[in-house]
């Protein structure tokens, strides 16, 4: 067969559903194979001490070194029955937790069955984005077509922010199979209303409410998709919501008055700039990360990202102008209330309240608006006919990059290192960090299993040196490890001055034997490690 007719044979016969099934399937690979590959980062660790029921039981560290086996011991499943563990867990959402408590329970009963491993703890967000990239594929066939489907299904199970949150330990990843199957309910109950969608439909709602407080948005865009798609009926949907808030009722009196007083509004106040200017970055940060950035966000400026940002959005503005002129307006209509119409809304009360959220933890708070914007750019692509293929598969290809780039060149090892520095030697360590912050702490425990005796001195920058002395006036310890972190949280970096007293403190008994910056894909993740030890 020579090279024309070999090329005609694969352009006959490699469609476009054959291409978009195979980058599912890669997208699914990605999932599976990077279950175990990275470290828990900060927010993390704190999805499974609250899973396990054990987050009351933890307290800050003190003035005076803890055995760090303790605070292990608070990462795993206690003893005593599935009751009394899920008191636990509820009196630590009360107690710590903005979040409500479906995501936690669920990952309980996950952790009960296979335990607190990486794999196994992540394997719960792997399964609920497959859940979602097959609902992507039933809304879009729904909407569009079987080919409109597929590429959906396949922009979501590629897209590099999706993908980062479907390999993540917190409560963003079915956020967007709650989204996802609420609208496809939705359009299956205006086209023939059967019980097993009013059922979908009324469930995904109370699920998602109960997931995240903001998903209230979504409940907002689904009323005014009513109005708009089926108001003859609003009557009976009308029902089925009411229905759903009954069911979330409990909660919403037990609970959600409950954790008020954790939500910290304040991290989302007062800020320096235009607040005007500051609205729209945010917006166009939020969008930059959805669609083009993912995780690389963590190391790129807000002014790249926003940049990022206002190019997807001219597209998808461009998007919408021309579905509307092919006269696409039912779809387009479906995608608009989707993607635009939360994000505006979100603006809008950010800007009433004075407050900041949409921007925060580069836009994962709002992340059940990234199907919608993905629907957008699947309508339009579906609408260019003879160059839909080509578009796509460039759009898969660009998102594929980003991945295998986001997956391989960036290191997520730190806590592995600090654990290979302890093991170095089986003497007993005292490490010494100036953060307090609980997912540091909490780190170090969950990496640092060591058979000998490890103790954690845990303080802020300006106290560590005076408790650091005492410390080991009173032990004897032949090694420290001192952390010095580039973002402690909850207290300022250590000065030039403070980095000098606690380097005397060291020097008056050890000498330094190791020193090692660990790095990861933020701040957080970033610390100078330097072992310390005493002559042999």
């Amino acid at each position: 067969m020579n090279y024309r007719s070999t090329l005609l044979y694969w352009r006959k016969n490699l469609t476009l559903e054959i291409l978009l099934g195979c980058a599912i399937a890669i997208g699914l690979a990605f999932r599976l194979l990077n279950l175990g590959t990275r470290e828990f980062w900060y927010d993390e660790v704190l999805s499974l001490l609250l899973s396990t029921g054990q987050r009351i039981k933890y307290s800050l560290p003190e003035e005076t070194p803890i055995a760090l086996s303790q605070l292990t011991a608070l990462l795993n499943l206690p003893e005593g029955s599935i009751p009394k563990t899920l008191q636990g867990l509820v009196r630590g959402l009360y107690g710590g937790e903005p979040h409500p408590p479906i995501f936690f329970l669920a990952q309980h009963f996950w952790l009960r069955l296979f335990g607190n491993g990486e794999v196994a703890m992540r394997s719960l967000p792997a399964l609920w984005s497959v859940g979602a990239i097959a609902a992507a594929y039933g809304l879009g066939q729904k909407l569009i077509d079987q080919r409109g489907g597929l590429l959906f299904a396949a922009l979501l199970a590629t897209n590099p922010f999706y993908l980062f949150h479907s390999l993540n330990v917190r409560m963003y990843t079915p956020l967007v199979l709650w989204a996802i199957l609420s609208v496809w309910a939705l359009l299956e109950i205006i086209s023939r209303p059967r019980w097993k969608w009013q059922i979908a439909f009324i469930l995904s709602i109370v699920f998602g409410l109960l997931t995240f407080y903001l998903f209230t948005y979504w409940v907002v865009v689904l009323a005014a998709l009513i109005l708009v798609l089926d108001r003859k009926h609003w009557i009976q949907h009308g029902v089925r919501m009411t229905i759903a808030g009954l069911l979330t009722l409990p909660w919403a009196i037990s609970g959600t008055l409950k954790q008020l007083r954790n939500a910290d509004l304040d991290r989302f106040g007062v800020r320096e700039g235009n607040p005007a200017f500051l609205h729209l970055q945010d917006l166009f940060q939020t969008v930059g990360t959805h669609l083009v950035v993912g995780d690389w966000a963590t190391n790129l400026s807000t002014g790249i990202i926003a940049l990022f940002g206002l190019s997807a959005s001219i597209g998808l503005g461009l998007a919408a102008i021309y579905l509307w002129k092919s006269g696409q307006k039912w779809r387009l209509t479906v995608a608009l209330g989707m993607s635009i119409f939360p994000l505006l809304l979100a603006v809008c009360v950010d800007i009433l309240t004075r407050k900041y959220t949409l921007g925060f933890g580069w836009g994962r708070a709002l992340i059940f608006v990234l199907p919608g914007c993905l629907l957008l750019m699947t309508i339009a692509i579906r609408q260019l006919k003879a160059h839909q293929g080509i578009v796509a598969l460039l759009l898969l290809l660009l998102y594929l990059a980003i991945d295998t780039g986001d997956l391989t060149l960036r290191p997520r090892s730190v806590f592995h290192q600090v654990a290979e520095t302890v093991q170095l030697d089986s003497a007993p360590v005292l490490i010494a960090m100036d953060s307090k912050a609980w997912g540091h702490v909490n780190r170090l425990a969950y990496y640092i299993q060591s058979a000998h005796r490890v103790d954690l001195l845990a303080q802020p920058a300006n106290q560590l040196a005076t408790r650091l002395k005492t410390a080991l006036d009173r032990s004897n310890y032949r090694r420290v490890i001192w952390l010095e972190s580039a973002d402690p949280v909850w207290s300022p970096p250590a000065t030039a001055v403070e980095r000098q007293q606690i380097q005397q403190v060291l020097e008056e008994r050890f000498s330094i034997a190791k020193t090692q910056s660990l790095k990861g894909t933020m701040s957080l993740d970033e610390f100078q490690l330097k072992l310390y030890q005493t002559a042999r």
